[in-house]
């Protein structure tokens, strides 16, 4: 995606562009949703479609956010990244398509997923 007729130059930080428009991955253990404990909602930085919930987020160690579904399935979407060398399932805003991160198949239940976002790709509402 070609970012220099979007907004999203203006709203977004260099890290969040690379993140989100160039699939980039931040550090693990840098995020600063790593150890959000607020109940709330995370959103797309880049469109504010609501992605995940605070109540599927939980702690599965590998130094990113993790939730173990999305909001709806209207959510999210996915593709097959071969990058890297090496096979895994990229995940998306559904709405703008931006890069969030990827989704792995050793989560908890009741999914059995892994939904491990990029900090830089969300930002969070507070519940009331």
């Amino acid at each position: 995606m070609d970012i220099k007729n979007l907004p999203l130059k203006n709203k977004l930080t260099n890290e969040q562009i690379y993140i989100t428009q160039k699939h980039g991955t931040e550090k693990p253990f840098s995020g600063k949703y790593l150890n959000n404990k607020d109940e709330g909602i995370y959103e797309c930085v880049c469109c504010n479609k609501q992605l995940f919930s605070s109540n599927a987020k939980y702690d599965s160690g590998t130094g990113w956010p993790s939730f173990f579904e999305p909001l709806g399935k209207d959510s999210i979407g996915m593709n097959i990244d071969n990058s890297y060398s090496m096979t895994r399932t990229e995940v998306h805003c559904l709405n703008c398509n931006a890069h969030l991160g990827h989704v792995f198949p050793d989560g908890p239940k009741p999914s059995g997923l892994r939904y491990c976002i990029n900090s830089l790709s969300l930002s969070f509402k507070k519940r009331a």
